[in-house]
């Protein structure tokens, strides 16, 4: 793993990166929860999306969004956050030229900036939603969505109403063209304390899944 620190919109974006050797290798952008709520790159859930992307076979991003640890900047709600992903984006395709997959992953208020990136570039051909706050963020610009992809949600989550996120996910899967999987986990809360295995097969299994077809 190299810590980097990646030049953005408002300064320098601290990186936390791990490079497959294999030129062809899939790449990753992973977004974390709200800074406001001390969501950072190094939140649970991050580092094990970050750790399932890299087990296969991913060249794979994680960073803080503007204001948090070493990333430079203050938070922006969203808009700022967005061009800060963007950056990411553009640095890790520069260092991946030959990748054909371009995944972005997303957890709480980074599952919100991730599908927002989703709809500017329409290189990402995959993505993983996790607790998608659909309850308080604004999800309709996915008209339509872009691309096929994961929605796990907590069906106790105190945080990002479970019943919104199903919401979202039921219209989304009348899109034609792409194939959203909305993945409930019983007895999760938003952190997935004591569900976080379950979080993790399911994720696993949906890349792995992904990438034979």
């Amino acid at each position: 793993m190299v810590d980097l620190l990646i030049p953005g919109p408002s300064g320098k974006i601290e990186a936390k990166y791990n490079h497959n050797n294999n030129n062809n290798s899939p790449i990753v952008l992973i977004l974390h929860p709200d800074p406001q709520r001390g969501g950072s790159m190094n939140t649970k859930v991050i580092f094990k999306l970050y750790k399932i992307f890299l087990a296969n076979g991913f060249s794979t991003i994680r960073f803080n969004f503007r204001g948090v640890g070493k990333s430079e900047g203050v938070h922006d709600d969203g808009e700022g956050e967005l061009s800060d992903a963007a950056s990411v984006l553009d640095w890790l395709q520069q260092y991946n030229t030959n990748s054909k997959i371009c995944w972005v992953a997303g957890f709480s208020f980074g599952a919100w900036v991730a599908m927002q990136l989703l709809m500017r570039r329409p290189e990402i051909n995959g993505f993983v939603c996790v607790s998608p706050p659909a309850n308080m963020r604004d999800f309709s610009f996915l008209a339509p969505c872009p691309s096929s992809g994961l929605i796990v949600h907590g069906d106790k989550d105190n945080i990002a109403s479970f019943d919104s996120t199903k919401i979202l996910a039921e219209k989304l899967q009348k899109q034609k063209k792409v194939e959203i999987k909305f993945k409930p986990i019983k007895g999760a809360d938003h952190f997935y304390e004591n569900y976080s295995e379950d979080l993790s097969n399911i994720v696993d299994g949906y890349i792995k899944n992904s990438l034979q077809i």
